[in-house]
């Protein structure tokens, strides 16, 4: 697909370009910000066992665990 430079494209031709995009975008099917929120929310609490952001990572398992400490003589 090429690169359009819509600098140097005239105000007719940014105004088509502009009805085309909101033809394809009139097209798409919407749902309720409700609805998908709820559905997200499922989403995640189903995954929260799993999750290392809400359980952590295991000591073992952690490759930034400090090794050792630093000691300055």
């Amino acid at each position: 697909m090429p690169v359009i430079n819509v600098e140097d494209m005239t105000d007719l031709d940014k105004a088509k370009m502009e009805v085309t995009q909101l033809k394809v975008e009139v097209k798409l099917e919407r749902e309720k910000v409700s609805k998908c929120c709820e559905e997200v929310m499922e989403y995640i609490q189903s995954g929260v066992e799993e999750d290392t952001l809400v359980k952590g990572i295991p000591e073992e398992k952690n490759p930034f665990k400090e090794k050792g400490g630093c000691v300055i003589c």
